[in-house]
């Protein structure tokens, strides 16, 4: 029985390839020495195709199905063998199983930020990173290319070389884009689609083609981050007029809960400034004259009396101040808004502060009328005996 089984082991008679792993793209089927036997079975899976290779030069491919080996479905093994003729005897070939599913477990990212311009923060670098799936559409340019005579060829050893590619193609991609760095969330999957009929273009000569690309995150550096959260605080702030209103309110109840120095000249200024505004809410609008219908509307109505008195001149108007807050002209205020201000915190004694009639900006403690509302410093203590 030995030299039977020996006799038998010497031709292949079943070609097939049963993938127990998910990372191999191109198998090679282990002939050694043994030959295949013409009218052997050749197996081909569904998501393989079987490529035979003679001397080196690649013969025939099989899509998905059973075949019986013969001359009659090996024209191009038939013609590179010189078989005329049929030919029953066993031959020598290399067979190649690739792979054609999608390997969607693919990782991708940028290890350096891309460099990309946008239209409202000029140069602002990116980082990105996502997935993507990849598939042989063409198993006899990607063993040509890439694959070569590799017993094993797995994901591996071309994931690099796509990771390198893609981010080549991202920063062009973002670029060309169109889209505000703001709005970019919003189209990462436009992009994605854009990019996966790009890179597949690409990867058309070594036979790959890249169905989906995902974009799954872009951020950005943090000092934009923290320019975003800066403009998203002012939009929420609204009318600054009615913020600093509502923060001299709150200047109020903390100078009521904080009694003496600078809170009492604080709420001081602020209560006179508010009973000043709603003084002026009360008084009375003088009454407009009662409208008159029947025979007495016809007769012509009285001479006003002459006034008695001469008219007062009106009223002087507050004046009306500028702030410099955070690098940018704020205001006008009046003297109570910036009482407020001051209880907020939000004006220092250092805050450049400026009204009609002043040569320059100058800082609040410098300006009597301004300075005023820090209240007075208690003097050091003495030395303590």
């Amino acid at each position: 029985m030995g030299l039977f089984d020996a006799i038998r082991g010497e031709f292949i008679d079943i070609v097939e390839w049963t993938d127990d792993s998910r990372d191999t793209i191109v198998w090679r089927f282990p002939r050694h020495d043994n030959e295949i036997k013409m009218g052997a079975k050749l197996v081909v899976r569904e998501s393989q195709t079987a490529v035979f290779v003679n001397e080196g030069q690649i013969a025939d491919v099989y899509t998905p199905g059973t075949y019986t080996l013969q001359t009659q479905n090996m024209p191009i093994l038939s013609t590179l063998k010189g078989w005329k003729y049929g030919f029953d005897s066993p031959f020598k070939a290399e067979v190649y199983f690739v792979t054609t599913r999608q390997f969607t477990d693919m990782k991708w990212g940028t290890a350096n930020p891309v460099i990309v311009r946008d239209a409202e923060f000029g140069m602002v670098r990116l980082r990105a990173f996502g997935s993507f799936a990849a598939k042989v559409v063409d198993p006899p340019a990607l063993l040509r290319e890439l694959a070569g005579t590799d017993p094993q060829f797995r994901t591996e050893e071309v994931q690099e070389y796509l990771r390198q590619l893609i981010v080549g193609r991202l920063s062009n991609a973002l670029a060309t884009s169109g889209v505000p760095m703001l709005d970019l969330a919003t189209q990462q999957d436009a992009i994605g689609a854009r990019l996966a009929v790009v890179l597949s273009q690409e990867l058309a000569s070594v036979g790959i083609s890249v169905p989906k690309f995902v974009i799954e995150n872009i951020s950005l550096p943090p000092e934009v981050e923290q320019a975003i959260d800066t403009r998203s605080r002012m939009g929420i702030a609204g009318n600054l007029d009615q913020f600093t209103q509502f923060q001299a309110a709150n200047a109020i109840g903390e100078a009521a809960r904080n009694p003496g120095g600078a809170g009492e000249g604080v709420g001081l200024g602020i209560g006179m400034a508010m009973g000043q505004r709603i003084a002026a809410g009360l008084t009375p609008q003088a009454p407009a004259a009662p409208a008159t219908a029947g025979p007495a509307a016809a007769a012509p109505a009285a001479p006003a009396p002459a006034p008695t008195a001469a008219t007062p001149p009106p009223l002087p108007q507050p004046a009306q101040w500028f702030v410099g807050i955070g690098g940018a002209q704020q205001g006008p205020y009046d003297a109570a808004a910036l009482s407020g201000l001051v209880g907020a915190g939000t004006l220092t004694r250092e805050t450049l502060v400026w009204k009609d009639g002043m040569a320059g900006w100058l800082p609040a403690a410098q300006v009597p009328e301004v300075g005023g509302l820090f209240g007075a410093a208690p003097p050091p203590l003495p030395p303590q005996a």
